[in-house]
């Protein structure tokens, strides 16, 4: 997994609560192998109508190439399915900023290098409404420092520890555990010690 440090790039605003996995990547896409992409299905219902495209900030020339989502509370709430952090994925988001995310969703992204960002609502709505984003100029989002720069506007975003670690490495859930070897290795000489009746004998 790739390690996230830092982005700067436009950002894609999108003012809405409760965006649910079923919106992120409808499950008639979920068919297809990963190996083909799940990108072009983001929110697809959203930006494709009977009559074919519909305007969407995703498809908005200014943000060609954005790695970052500006969202509402409550986003990726619904299913489990990991599918929808594949779509964000594969069409090149790296973080979503929200007030608040579907735990599952969450988790998902961080097992996939994807940046839950979670921010007040006060702070969520200076980002969507700010010129800067309106424009398409990047902005910054720092893991390390946990702040997303636009302009002049400083906003400050909270990440679980463990996940932040997880992000700023690239690790998953057993690099994370292998990164404990040593206390391991010591917990494991102590034990056998304190209990040598518990292990197995040698050829066993």
């Amino acid at each position: 997994m790739k390690p996230f440090d830092s982005l700067e790039t436009p950002a894609i605003p999108l003012a809405l609560a409760n965006v649910d996995t079923d919106q992120l990547i409808p499950a008639r896409f979920m068919k297809r192998p990963r190996s083909e992409g799940y990108g072009p299905f983001l929110l697809h219902d959203m930006r494709e109508g009977p009559e074919g495209p519909v305007a969407n900030p995703l498809d908005d020339p200014r943000r060609a190439g954005a790695a970052v989502l500006v969202a509402r509370r409550n986003f990726g709430c619904g299913s489990s399915r990991e599918a929808a952090v594949y779509a964000l994925a594969d069409f090149g988001v790296r973080c979503v900023i929200a007030p608040s995310f579907g735990d599952i969703f969450a988790s998902n992204a961080v097992k996939n290098g994807l940046l839950p960002a979670r921010v007040s609502e006060e702070d969520a709505e200076a980002l969507l409404g700010s010129a800067w984003v309106e424009d398409g100029r990047a902005l910054r989002v720092d893991l390390a420092a946990q702040t997303v720069t636009a302009g002049n506007l400083v906003v400050a975003f909270a990440i679980d520890p463990v996940w932040k670690t997880q992000l700023l490495n690239g690790w998953d859930d057993i690099d994370l555990t292998l990164a404990e070897r040593p206390a391991i290795a010591r917990f494991r000489e102590r034990d056998a010690a304190a209990r040598p009746w518990a292990g197995l004998a040698p050829g066993d």
